[in-house]
């Protein structure tokens, strides 16, 4: 009894002494909200470090020394896109000074940061961007700018695209690890991993159309700002002209070489005062006080069944948010964000359900961010109205299963034998330890076939188009935005701020606010969920695998066996 007493008190103090860490750290690292002053004629000063996301989560902690205590590190798009908004009508600010080298963003987002910095500029207020290194995408960015300047031993990296795609299907073959692949789709590519070492002839072809769509977006907009011909850029890129930074100068892609410094001196020369960006986001700017309200919901991650978070799409969270904005009367007009390459079959249709039921009380607009597809496009489909931006990646409408064998690995490699004990004939289907019979994968396929059938149907009837003609453009095909529009799979080209006056308009509402569901959780529940060290560390820093690269990999091989997911995940520089 005597130890019983003395382990619960140590556990007790234990918990104590950690809650007040907690408390402290929290007083401590927590950044405090101040009141911003700014001055009269000041320059605001855009950097963009952080991830920019279409949603964040609520933990208000940096990472620090590998342990992951927040997301703190990232920015929320439309947060920039407010700023800016805000920059253009305030008085104040005269202009704006880009110093951006590397963006960890889709280039689908930094389109929509550059079409509001477009307008920032036709309100008369100047542009000015300095880097040491332009990459493709923060060139493309600071193309807008009155002037660019480059650090005299600075570099603009514009390569073009290259997509390299990896395959590992003789690992598997070696290790005696089997996955086999049910689809429908000759253009769902997601599963060719598994099963060939290289590209097929399908994929190769709407990678390289995806490929050559999204360049074409960026040399169309440097031409226009920099006033160089397409040709002359496509030229230019083969035959890797930009090779140094007095080339770039004579090319016309920056139009002086300055140490930053001299650029700082020449911007004073216009104002003393210069704002960073992350102390603008505190000040505070007139807001609508309407009744009415738009409300946007956020779908960004793969998609499961169950609770989702800022970075995944669960099913029960996505309807919860859906039904609360359909249920609440001063909610006019949903706007859905979809950042998403898909993943479960099930959890789609749920929640499509779910968006088919608010929109009898309600218009519908959806938002394409950097992706929309497979799934993302699933959920999307039957909307009042489609934006995509011109780079966004949606369709791919088709549907897999994977189902893996581990029984060579298991007994040739490495001695281990599974004995099974069934009610019936096909009791273990699925379990991963032997092969399917031809019975079990036609039960499967037929299963696809099914899905497939009830996803060519949504879209049939959301977009007004026969199955025939759905089943031509699907196929598991990816498409840009702008051939989307094409194919009729999207109604308009444009940013979520387009679609929000796009929903209001439909709506018939000339005065409203906007709300963000789902609702983030509390920041001290965020802080505990962050508490976790980094994983992944090897396939991150020694393979140069990408964390989106490792979630994929990691959502294929878990969940659902029906998918309806992208094929890959593209990350521009």
């Amino acid at each position: 009894m005597k130890n019983f007493l003395k382990n619960t008190f140590s556990r007790l103090l234990s918990i104590i002494i950690i809650f007040i860490f907690f408390l402290v750290l929290v007083t401590i690292l927590i950044p405090k909200e101040k009141e911003i002053i700014v001055k009269e004629n000041s320059i605001l000063k855009i950097k963009l470090e952080e991830n920019i996301l279409d949603r964040t989560s609520g933990n208000p902690l940096p990472q620090i020394n590998g342990l992951s205590l927040s997301t703190a590190n990232n920015i929320e798009l439309k947060e920039i896109l407010d700023n800016i908004e805000k920059a253009k009508l305030d008085e104040k600010i005269k202009g704006i000074y880009l110093n951006i080298s590397g963006l960890n963003a889709g280039l689908s987002n930094v389109e929509e940061i550059r079409e509001k910095l477009l307008e920032f500029k036709e309100s008369g207020k100047f542009i000015y961007s300095y880097s040491e290194v332009y990459t493709q995408l923060s060139y493309y960015l600071s193309s807008v700018s009155d002037s660019i300047f480059l650090n005299p031993q600075g570099m603009v990296e514009f390569n073009g695209f290259s997509a390299g795609v990896l395959f590992y299907k003789d690992l598997l073959d070696k290790i005696g690890y089997d996955v086999q692949v049910i689809r429908h789709g000759k253009f769902k590519s997601a599963v060719e991993p598994y099963m060939y070492n290289g590209m097929s002839d399908e994929n190769r072809g709407q990678l390289e159309k995806l490929l050559n769509s999204m360049s074409d977006v960026i040399n169309v907009g440097v031409s226009k700002q920099r006033s160089i011909k397409e040709s002359k850029i496509n030229e230019i890129i083969n035959n890797l002209k930009l090779n140094s930074p007095h080339t770039c100068m004579e090319l016309n892609f920056v139009d002086e070489l300055r140490y930053e410094d001299e650029v700082l001196s020449f911007l004073k020369q216009k104002s003393e005062n210069i704002i960073d960006f992350q102390e603008y986001l505190n000040v505070k700017s007139e807001k609508s006080i309407s009744e009415n309200k738009i409300a946007i919901i956020y779908a960004s991650g793969a998609i499961n069944t169950g609770e989702g978070s800022y970075n995944s799409i669960g099913s029960e969270t996505t309807v919860q948010a859906i039904r609360e904005a359909g249920e609440d009367e001063k909610v006019k007009a949903i706007v859905l964000r979809v950042n998403s390459p898909g993943g479960s079959a099930l959890a789609s249709d749920i929640i499509l359900r779910e968006l088919n039921l608010a929109k009898q009380k309600k218009k519908i607009v959806v938002s394409m961010g950097d992706y929309a597809a497979s799934g993302g496009y699933y959920i999307s489909c039957n909307a009042d109205k489609i934006f995509a931006n011109h780079t966004t990646l949606t369709g791919s409408i088709g549907v897999f299963g994977i189902v893996p064998n581990s029984e060579k690995l298991l007994n040739e490699k490495l001695g281990v034998y599974v004995d099974t004990v069934n009610t019936h004939k096909y009791s273990d289907i699925g379990r991963g330890n032997r092969k399917l019979t031809n019975f079990e994968l036609d039960v499967i396929q037929e299963s696809v076939e099914d899905i497939y059938e009830t996803f060519i149907t949504h879209v049939s009837e959301g977009r007004g188009m026969s199955k025939q003609e759905v089943d031509k453009i699907g196929q598991g095909r990816v498409w840009s935005g702008i051939d989307a529009l094409e194919v009729g799979l999207i109604d308009q080209i444009g940013g979520l701020e387009d679609a929000i006056v796009s929903a209001a308009e439909l709506s018939d509402l000339e005065d409203y606010r906007v709300v963000s569901l789902p609702k983030k959780t509390d920041e001290i529940e965020e802080l505990l969920k962050g508490l976790t060290m980094k994983q992944n560390v090897f396939l991150k820093a020694i393979l140069n695998v990408s964390d989106e690269t490792i979630e994929q990999i990691k959502f294929l091989n878990s969940r659902d066996r029906i998918q309806t997911i992208l094929p890959y995940i593209i990350d521009i520089h």
